[in-house]
Parts: structure tokens; sequence; C-alpha cells
């Protein structure tokens, strides 16, 4: 997020919504809803809800794979482990398994903001845990993997057509398939917005469990996989979730996997891991942090904040100079969305 926000050209404005992702991600679905306001300023994104990030990634998946097949017997079945919180990375996994690539089912990894893996594990799509004790806490809850701290995944929704789509297929396959899907897909993302969960039928689990599975990690259990790892020179909190889950489950791994991580290294989660590591003997921060890091740190920034209840008010920027102009909706977190 830093490195967003020391961009001083004239077009470029970084929007800090007082909120969380989810509310940056509502003022950026609600303004590409307004039909008149995304014909007028040419509106794009360039996060995951971008169908066209979605399709690139792919390539990623494609990729990895035949590299890591080729070090493999000809029978071995391939997994992939994916940390995610707006479900994009994993998707774009899934539409790869779905055109070709021959994988076992694909492992959701989630963090105490686990909405997935609950929806996973009991049917429930619930932005508050109905069975936890801790039901009164409404929101997210910040962690080490803030990129992850969401309860409203844009992709997920995506995710959920084609398994309306099959379900439709196999319980009621006349008319409209696709129409029936579209408005199936509208009654659950409209019961998230007006009570906070939906219940899908069985028939709509089972297909999920079909190709995904999902499990949950917390802080103390990365902090301690940080220890595991200390002689990776670039331990990451998404990456270690992998770790994490491969100790926490009883089940056998005979499946070669591979986790997915963002393309970032310590800085990314620098507090994170300065935490875990505090008092390690040899451990220097410091000293495995770029030169460019640290000289980031103390740049100039320039931000403007604004609440998240702020959807449709106007925003003062000067691009009176520019036909053009570029805006990032942040959120606290170094979470970049738009």
């Amino acid at each position: 997020m830093k490195l967003k926000t020391t961009v001083t050209d004239d077009n470029v404005h970084n929007l800090a919504v007082k909120g969380t992702f989810d509310d940056c991600q509502d003022i950026v679905k609600a303004l590409f809803a307004d039909t008149a306001f995304n014909a007028k300023h040419h509106l794009v994104a360039v996060n995951s809800v971008k169908w066209a990030r979605i399709l690139a990634q792919t390539v990623y998946y494609f990729l990895s794979y035949f590299a890591i097949r080729r070090t493999l017997p000809t029978d071995a079945k391939l997994q992939f482990i994916v940390p995610t919180g707006n479900f994009g990375n994993i998707l774009t996994d899934y539409y790869a398994k779905r055109m070709v690539l021959r994988m076992v089912k694909l492992v959701i990894a989630t963090n105490a903001n686990d909405i997935l893996t609950r929806f996973w594990k009991t049917v429930r799509y619930e932005k508050v845990d109905s069975d936890s004790s801790l039901a009164a806490v409404v929101g997210v809850v910040e962690i080490l993997s803030p990129v992850m701290d969401i309860l409203a995944s844009s992709n997920f929704e995506r995710l959920l057509w084609y398994l309306a789509f099959e379900d439709v297929q196999n319980t009621n396959p006349r008319g409209d398939l696709r129409e029936k899907a579209c408005q199936t897909v509208k009654v659950w993302m409209d019961s998230v917005k007006s009570v906070g969960r939906i219940v899908v039928p069985d028939s709509v689990l089972e297909l999920a469990r079909r190709d995904f599975t999902a499990e949950r990690v917390n802080d103390k259990q990365e902090y301690t996989q940080i220890h595991h790892t200390i002689l990776d020179p670039t331990p990451q909190t998404h990456t270690l979730q992998w770790g994490c889950m491969s100790q926490a489950s009883s089940r056998p791994h005979p499946t070669p996997s591979k986790s997915s991580s963002p393309p970032h290294t310590l800085q990314k989660f620098s507090e994170a891991v300065s935490s875990a590591l505090d008092g390690v003997p040899g451990f220097d921060f410091d000293a495995v942090l770029p030169k460019a890091f640290k000289t980031l740190l103390t740049m100039e920034r320039r931000v403007i904040e604004v609440e998240s209840f702020a959807i449709g008010s106007e925003v003062e920027v000067d691009h009176s100079s520019t036909s053009a102009f570029i805006v990032f909706i942040l959120a606290p977190t170094p979470t970049l969305l738009c």
C-alpha cells in the first residue's frame, strides 16, 4: 500500500477508506453498477473484480503445473493449496482444472476470517459464525495475513453461478438454464447483503466439495510455522499456511502439493515476521530488507481519507490539468483494490 501512496503524479489519487476491504469492494461495485458514472469516467479495475485479471492469472497455473509435472511420475496426481480471501487466485486454478489440467481437489486456505472454510464445512455462507460463542462479534478480524481479511468474496459469487448452473441441469433441466442460475445466485447474494448469510442446498454443496476442500489456520499456527521455516530466507504468511495445514491435518498426504503465494517476500509482512522471530539468535530483520524498501518508508505519501459510507458522494480531487486520472481505493491494511 505504501508504494501506491508514494506516487505523486498529478493524475494519481489515493483514497484511504476508513473501513475494511469489504467496504472498499462495495464502493467499487457500486461505481461499476452506476452506468452513467462508468460511461463518463471509463472505470477499470486492476484486481480480480476484473475478468481479464482472472483470465491472465490462469497462465500461472498452467506454467507451474507443467513445470512440476515434469518432476513427477507419470501416474502421480497434483494438488494446489491456495491461500485466499477474495477467491480470485483459486478461482483461476479452478478454471485451469476445468479446462484441461488433471488435479485432485483444490485446497482453500483461510485465516481467522474463515467464511469460505465454514461454507465447505457447514453448507452455510455467513459473515458471522452462527455456531461460535463469539457470534456477537461482527466484522473482519485483523490478523497476520491482511490481504486475506475479507468476508464477502467477489469471486466466490462467480463459482456459485457454476454450481447453481450445474445443479439446475441436474434437478430441473428445462427452459433457460443460464437465466435460472443467474436468478438463483441473485437471490443468494441479496440474502448475503440483507441478512448476512445463505444456506445453499445440499446438492450444491456436494458439487462444491467435488472440486474443493478447505482448511483454516490461525495466527498462533503461523507464528509456529515461521520458526519451522527459519532457514527459508523469504517466509510468507500466505505460504506458511500450507505448512500449518499439513501439520494440523491427521490425514496422510501422498499427493504432491504446490502452495500458491504472492510475489512478495519478507517486507510484505514485516511486522508479522519480526514478531514471530523476535529474540531468535542471529535474526536481523534490517539486514534482509532491500534498500528500496527502507527508502520507501521515508518517502512522501499522498492520501485522501474518506468514510466507508461515502458511496456515491463527491471526493474533491484536482484533475483540471489531465483528461484522465487514476484512483486507488485502499483499505487500512496493505490491500490494493482499484
